[in-house]
């Protein structure tokens, strides 16, 4: 019995860092709904239920980065990669609909009288900002090394929290401050404001990181970026004499590339063939994460010009 291929380095950080985000979340989203609920501020109740989507969504992209290290078999003879793509889009929408929770709560406490919040939150606050803005700086790092879509999405998710979580403060403060000067009642609610303004930060987030997981799952060209490397190298390689056509989609972390390379025309199907396999090697060693090359040999017609 074959024995399974042991995931790659980028990809159990990747995991950890959604396990990490899993425990992480499940403390604070409990501990803030706590407070707020005893500190009288709606605008930490919530940050905790964002933080309880930061949950979910943080074990959609353990599952979508695992299932996506898959590798391929007789179902699937392209890989698992679009999971996580597919988890990055479910995150996105989850984004969006906590901040239509979080808006439309918000407008409910604006409009009704209470007390004002507790000065002990700030505090609280304070301590919270930094773990998740810690938490989201950690993630992002994981992500760019990984080139993980859903990884990206977590990390954008952490960062919502942290900027609801600073927003809850900013309107707690203005709000004992406006009881301090005598503000009167309406201050109270100047946490709840604070809340709706980051459900829109929320809403930003969650938009990016859908139309990022839509090029991914639409396969949008990655551009020069990664196009302009891998046609050096395939130029570089004895015997092209041009590259006719050059595509190249992202699947998961990794990039799958199709070539037209034009050599002479006189060479034997067997040199050919071998000028096909410098080449995938060619761009396989560019610096990218290239899961695999599709060259297609052509005759070389004089004065073929390169496009993509």
């Amino acid at each position: 019995m074959p024995q399974e291929t042991p995931p790659q380095p980028h990809v159990l950080r990747s995991i950890r860092a959604a396990q990490a985000g899993v425990a992480t979340n499940a403390v604070l989203a409990m501990a803030k709904i706590t407070a707020g609920v005893l500190g009288s501020t709606y605008a930490l109740i919530a940050d905790g239920v964002e933080s309880l989507a930061d949950v979910a969504s943080s074990l959609i992209v353990w599952g979508g980065v695992a299932l996506g290290a898959r590798p391929a078999d007789d179902n699937h003879p392209y890989g698992h990669g679009r999971a996580e793509a597919l988890a990055a889009a479910v995150v996105s929408v989850m984004m969006l609909a906590a901040a239509i929770f979080v808006a439309t709560e918000a407008i409910l406490e604006i409009r009704t009288p209470h007390r004002f919040p507790a000065r002990w939150t700030l505090v609280f606050l304070v301590v919270v900002v930094a773990v998740k803005a810690m938490l989201a700086h950690r993630v992002s790092i994981i992500s760019a090394e990984s080139g993980s879509t859903a990884v990206a999405a977590d990390a954008s998710h952490h960062l919502s929290d942290a900027i609801t979580s600073a927003a809850a403060f900013i309107g707690i403060s203005a709000a004992l401050l406006g009881r301090h000067f005598g503000g009167g009642p309406r201050w109270a609610a100047a946490d709840d404001w604070a809340a709706l303004g980051s459900s829109l930060v929320i809403a930003r987030n969650g938009i990016t990181m859908a139309f990022a997981a839509l090029h991914d799952l639409m396969d949008r060209s990655p551009g020069e970026p990664v196009l302009a490397p891998l046609r050096e190298a395939a130029l570089g390689v004895p015997g092209v004499c041009a590259i006719e056509k050059l595509a190249a989609r992202r699947v998961g972390t990794g990039y799958r590339v199709t070539v037209h390379v034009q050599a002479a025309p006189e060479l034997s199907l067997a040199d050919a063939h071998a000028i096909g396999g410098q080449v995938k090697y060619a761009m396989s060693h560019v610096g990218l994460r290239v899961d695999s090359v599709l060259v297609h040999m052509e005759p070389y017609v004089g004065d073929a010009r390169m496009r993509e």
